[in-house]
């Protein structure tokens, strides 16, 4: 059984990442890209079906690997070929684990230190991903995905295990495992089809039970490497790394890129962890931001809200992008205006809501029949439906990200200017059509009061731009349409006698979404309406602890989105209120929420999705954009209103 989500760390290269469980288990790893399949799938099944652990060999208590599939016993069979002998090694679980003593980033880094204190001593393992194709550093650096592990020891010897179990395709092929002669070291190497994963290390290896080990014992002051790197079967052996003069780079990397960060405020800390997130869900190569590295796991724990993240929504990049330049960081503002006008191509009225890392539109979605899901939340799926569907506040976002880099001074690029009129002009013809909105509903289309909002800020900027750009555009005809969306949105969308936004025109529905009116500038914050909607929102979409719902759901039954069960607290709602109550005067109860939301991060300062306030957990895809923006959007806000706050330790 995987850990609970909150009990995993992020490791990265800004091309895939990997979670590192406080056993020391890597239980998820998609190789070469985020987007590719995975070869360590245990967070979304078993043990069996991918994982390597690190840890001391000797732990207080038992590892519980969960049984065999029958998906993956049917293919449950590791080829060892060793001195000439292949021997056929039936599958059995095996892997003693404990949880670290302690763990935490090596200061403003993407690397994870986990540290064990056992009767025998005390031992830190070291886990970090090299940043690929990173030019500057010292020893130069990797161009194929590795995965470095050195376990130092600081006191006493402790004997200490490696358990590797390689399983391509999301836990379902099982590879030809063998050794290989390299100069005068031997390398272990696992290969199926396209794909062979090189294991390098300081220990010998031995295969058992489906899993190569490497058992060894450290000492205070010693330092014993681990690397695994990726590399297209079809070529030959990958260089071996130099594990000690990689982590000199990937630290040279981080604190390099640290301290373009022009925040310097209350907030820091947090803050600069959650830019280290989105920029370790960017990828490098292209520019695009993944809304979280992970697929499937679950918004409800075993419910059959489960979708795959891995790909770049314009929403989610958009607000991303929108952090990094108010942070200081126009490289990645750039690199993403980039992607966006390589993905649009010359097709804007056929925008999609999403696209691969690379710009790819065919999503399409599926499910992992032989993997049982988080904590039994099926289905597992790949890929994402809902690529398809029409969300017009897409457009507004977009737009608001193109002009927030024209105002933070962003090279002018005349193509942009192209698309965002192109983007007016799509909308001019169909802002009066319903849609699936920001929720990605996969119930019956509405008229979403948020995606009018939207609607209508797309032209607000446009206007803005040309105003204030020797740009040119149709403003009267645009202007008469900004008015006709604001009128439309304010007769339709509001309920007066509840005074308070509604989530679609004519429903008694709340949605947080309509928390963005004040800080969109469709509406003024000393707004009755705007008030009447933060105060109804808290009155009807608040959790027992505080935190906000995005809209009502309907347990069993099937809800306004189309799908059966509950889901938890939608994190960046409750982020929306507090900027919200800090634009409405209410400072101190904007301090309290925003308190309590950095208290249930992690210990390493990281968030899923949502909050479940039933199990007093975190669920959803882990660790999630969409969570960590918010953050740093309200902790500039509240910044700037002055005060000395109180910072929560680290996993509350």
């Amino acid at each position: 059984m995987a850990a609970r989500i909150e009990d995993y760390a992020l490791i990265g290269d800004m091309q895939t990442a990997a979670l590192v469980s406080r056993d020391g288990a890597i239980d998820w790893l998609c190789l070469p890209r985020f987007d590719s399949p995975a070869v360590f799938a245990g967070l979304l099944g078993t043990d069996e079906h991918g994982f390597w652990r690190i840890g001391p060999a000797d732990p207080d208590r038992p590892r519980d690997e969960g049984g065999v599939s029958g998906a993956a016993r049917a293919h449950a069979a590791t080829v060892f070929e060793e001195s000439g002998e292949l021997r056929i090694l039936p599958p059995t679980a095996a892997a003693p684990a404990q949880p670290a003593t302690r763990r935490s980033y090596r200061g403003d880094s993407l690397i994870l230190e986990q540290e064990w204190d056992t009767s025998r001593g005390s031992v830190r393992v070291i886990d970090f991903m090299p940043p690929r194709h990173v030019s500057g550093g010292p020893h130069g650096g990797t161009t194929e995905p590795q995965i470095i592990r050195i376990v130092e020891g600081l006191s006493g010897r402790v004997r200490m295990r490696s358990a590797l179990r390689m399983r391509f395709s999301y836990g379902r092929v099982v590879p030809w495992v063998h050794k290989v002669e390299d100069g005068e070291n031997t390398r272990t190497v696992a290969v199926a089809g396209p794909d062979s994963v090189w294991l390098d290390g300081e220990a010998d290896t031995y295969g058992r039970n489906l899993t190569t080990y490497a058992d060894f014992t450290v000492s205070a002051g010693q330092r014993i490497a681990f690397a695994l790197t990726w590399q297209p079967s079809h070529l030959g052996a990958p260089d071996q790394p130099n594990a000690e003069e990689a982590l000199v780079d990937t630290e040279q990397f981080w604190r390099e890129w640290v301290d373009q960060c022009t925040y310097q405020g209350p907030y820091r800390e947090p803050v600069v962890r959650s830019l280290i997130t989105l920029k370790a869900l960017t990828y490098a190569p292209t520019g695009g931001i993944v809304a979280a590295p992970t697929t499937s796991l679950p918004e409800d724990i075993g419910g059959v809200r489960n979708w795959d993240y891995r790909f770049t929504w314009l929403r989610d990049a958009a607000i991303t992008l929108s952090s990094l330049l108010r942070t200081g960081y126009r490289d990645e503002a750039g690199a993403w205006r980039e992607w966006l006008l390589r993905a649009v191509a010359g097709d804007p009225e056929n925008l999609q809501i999403m696209y691969g890392i690379a710009g790819e539109r065919e999503l399409t979605e599926a499910t992992l029949d032989w993997l049982p899901g988080y904590e039994g939340s099926a289905p597992v799926r790949i890929g994402n439906g809902a690529a398809a569907q029409l969300q017009l506040d897409v457009y507004g976002e977009v737009v608001e990200a193109l002009h927030l880099g024209h105002m933070t001074g962003l090279v002018r690029n005349d193509h942009a200017h192209v698309l965002q009129l192109r983007l007016i002009s799509y909308l001019e013809q169909h802002w009066r059509q319903p849609d699936e909105g920001i929720w990605e509903v996969r119930g019956p289309r509405r008229h979403f009061v948020h995606s009018k909002v939207m609607a209508w800020v797309a032209v607000d900027r446009t206007i803005r731009m040309i105003e204030e750009t020797p740009h040119e555009g149709p403003l009267d005809r645009w202007r008469d349409l900004r008015d006709a969306i604001h009128a439309d949105v304010c007769e339709r969308g509001y309920d007066p006698e509840r005074n308070t936004f509604t989530q679609s025109y004519g429903s008694k529905e709340l949605d947080a979404s309509l928390l963005l009116i004040p800080q969109m500038g469709f509406l003024p914050p000393d707004d009755k309406r705007v008030i009447g909607t933060i105060e109804a929102i808290q009155r009807e979409l608040m959790t027992p602890d505080g935190f906000v719902l995005r809209y009502p759901t309907s347990g069993d039954s099937e809800g306004v989105d189309g799908l059966p069960g509950d889901e938890g607290a939608f994190l960046a709602c409750s982020f929306w209120l507090a900027d919200d109550l800090a634009m409405i005067g209410r400072i101190d109860e904007a301090r309290d929420l925003f308190a309590r939301l950095l208290a249930i991060r992690n210990d390493v300062g990281l968030l899923a999705e949502e909050w479940d306030p039933k199990l007093k957990r975190q669920v959803g895809n882990f660790p999630q954009a969409f969570s960590h923006v918010p953050l740093i959007d309200t902790a500039l806000r509240l910044t700037a209103c002055g005060g000395v706050p109180g910072i929560p330790p680290l996993g509350g």
